[in-house]
């Protein structure tokens, strides 16, 4: 089955490899439309999650639909970005590394 928004950000501090997420320390901000926002911070390779807006790095947002494409496997996310279904505001070097957690 499909994970929705809400499993793939309260999974996600345990799913990041350390080994990819060390030495970034960014924060990102998601709105998802119609599942809610998610504010994730990486500190040299800890990643947190909380619920709710905050100071980020980088805002990302899309609908709920888009989200759980990307994380399916089924929509690229620079694709969703060059075609408007994803949009990225801020640092977009931080927004580039944030392969690493997916």
């Amino acid at each position: 089955m499909a994970e929705t928004v809400q499993e793939f950000f309260t999974s996600l501090p345990s799913r990041a490899e350390p080994s990819k997420t060390a030495g970034m320390t960014n924060s990102y901000f998601f709105d998802i439309e119609g599942a809610g926002q998610w504010t994730v911070d990486v500190d040299d390779g800890a990643v947190s999650v909380k619920e709710g807006g905050g100071d980020a790095d980088v805002t990302i947002s899309t609908s709920q639909e888009t989200f759980e494409k990307i994380i399916a496997g089924d929509q690229n996310p620079t694709s969703a970005y060059m075609t408007g279904k994803l949009k990225v505001k801020g640092d977009m070097g931080a927004a580039m590394k944030l392969q690493k957690l997916f």
